[in-house]
């Protein structure tokens, strides 16, 4: 399987099956943090330092996201960033969202 860094998101039209199963579990193995909640989304917690660095990762997770044409739901607090992935077109998982949990780890 590739490296799903180097991969870049597809859009999603819709009209496909979310992903499921074994499919879910091979995409989580490169990116082990993230939690795979119902096989509906991912869902990361990032902790810093204080709220100046929080902010800088939204805004770098904000990049992140524009550039793949991709955007997640980003909670922000003081020193704590949560991140949840899923795609809304087809109510699931795609592997764009796993392309984007890789991509965000990568900052």
């Amino acid at each position: 399987m590739p490296d799903l860094c180097e991969l870049t998101c597809t859009p999603c039209q819709g009209g496909v099956e979310p992903l499921r199963g074994a499919a879910i579990e091979d995409l989580h193995r490169q990116v082990p943090e993230w939690n795979v909640v119902d096989q509906h989304h991912l869902t990361r917690t990032f902790t810093f330092r204080n709220f100046v660095e929080a902010l800088e990762f939204v805004n770098d997770v904000g990049d992140v996201a524009e550039a793949l044409g991709h955007h997640p739901q980003i909670c922000f607090t003081w020193g704590r960033v949560t991140v949840e992935i899923h795609t809304h077109k087809i109510d699931g998982l795609h592997t764009n969202d796993f392309i984007l949990a890789s991509r965000i780890d990568r900052l």
